[in-house]
């Protein structure tokens, strides 16, 4: 089930910040899933305890390849981002090193 919920984590420059400056960690996640969801699949995925999670839909962009006439336009899918917190000197693994 738990896996169902937290698709993949989301690495990029903007969310490693986040994790360096307020050990923040941000995942990707199922569009219909709730806030306490998100906290009982990551404390039973890496068994750490979760003190705040915030979720953000992200929208669906439209998508153009380069060129005029060139290729097919299409839309790149809407999906939902949450940013969870856990306990001080809880860590998950994956965001390490």
């Amino acid at each position: 089930m738990s896996s169902r919920i937290v698709i993949k984590p989301v690495v990029t420059e903007k969310s490693s910040s986040a994790y360096e400056t307020a050990k923040v960690y941000t995942f990707r996640v199922a569009r219909e899933a709730t806030k306490p969801a998100i906290r009982q699949a990551i404390q039973q995925m890496f068994g750490v305890t979760v003190t705040a999670v915030r979720t953000i839909n992200v929208r669906a962009k439209e998508r153009r390849p380069g060129g005029l006439g060139r290729g097919r336009s299409g839309v790149r899918a809407a999906w939902k981002k949450a940013y969870v917190s856990l306990k001080e000197g809880d860590v998950i693994p994956i965001f390490e090193g």
